[in-house]
Parts: C-alpha cells; sequence; structure tokens
C-alpha cells in the first residue's frame, strides 16, 4: 500500500510582542473573520520567489495593518501541522502548513489596523504568554506550544 505524502503550504507566522517588550511582555493574538471563535498570530503563504522574511513583512500589512516592527527572533526550523477534517476542503490542495515563526516587537507608535483590505481578522488583543492557549484555535495548539516553549527556554518570553 503506498502512503500518499502530504501537500503542505509553505507559511510565515509572527508571535507579535506588544512595543512594551521586554518590560511587559503582551503577545498579540487576533480572532479570524471566516473561523467563528478561531484565535490565532498573524501568519500567511509565502509566495513564488519571496524570502520568509518578506513574506513575514508582507503578511504584517495585509493581516495587521502594519510592518512597523522589529525581528527578535526566529524558530530555528520548519514546523508542520496537519489542517482538521473541518476545514480540508476550504484549503484544497494542500493538507496542512509547513511554518517559519518568528517573534517580532511592534515598534513604539506603531498602530494595529484589522481593517485592511481584505480584513481577516475582526479583533485582537494582547494576552501574556501563559493566556494564549486560553484561546487558540485546538489544530494549532501543539504547534504553538512548541514554538513559545522555545522562545521562552531562549529567553525571549
Amino acid at each position: 500500500m503506498q502512503v500518499k505524502k502530504k501537500n503542505y503550504r509553505p507559511n510565515v507566522a509572527a508571535i507579535v510582542l506588544s512595543s512594551h517588550y521586554p518590560h511587559k511582555c503582551q503577545i498579540l493574538i487576533a480572532s479570524r473573520t471566516d473561523l467563528e471563535n478561531a484565535w490565532q498570530f498573524p501568519q500567511g503563504g509565502i509566495d513564488a520567489g519571496e524570502t520568509p522574511k518578506e513574506a513575514l513583512f508582507r503578511e504584517l500589512r495585509e493581516e495587521i495593518g502594519t510592518d512597523d516592527v522589529k525581528i527578535i527572533a526566529e524558530f530555528p526550523e520548519w514546523i508542520s501541522y496537519d489542517f482538521p477534517e473541518s476545514i480540508l476542503d476550504k484549503m484544497k490542495p494542500f493538507d496542512g502548513q509547513t511554518q517559519r515563526y518568528f517573534l517580532v516587537k511592534l515598534n513604539k507608535g506603531a498602530k494595529v489596523n484589522l481593517d485592511t483590505e481584505y480584513p481577516e481578522f475582526s479583533t485582537w488583543k494582547f494576552v501574556g504568554s501563559d493566556e494564549i492557549f486560553d484561546f487558540i484555535t485546538f489544530f494549532k495548539r501543539n504547534v504553538y506550544k512548541k514554538v513559545i516553549a522555545y522562545f521562552k527556554k531562549e529567553g525571549y518570553i
């Protein structure tokens, strides 16, 4: 029996810290417009010919209305997850995503604005790293736990 190789969409994700970091460590999460009660970090696909860093800044502009950030750190490897059955049809031809995570800090004076050309989020808020998992959608939790644990171990969070 031959096992079907999964098709993962290349993607970037941003853990956005408030401009008060490192004095106060608060992380931005946002609620998707297309999935009920699905909170997540800003993220999006990497276009052909685009580097992960270029995609990061483009996705931040498209999703939270600003790329006025400083990169603090990068997760050292690609990390993948599968889409749940409930959204698999909507995400075709992909079975999941393989992501590059960046830890970024909003620069002083940067403004989050969800009123973008194609709004992906309906609301956002800053939460502490221990509160994230009270909100994050179920199928991203394992990836988020791994990435948050790494940035904590490295002393960033």
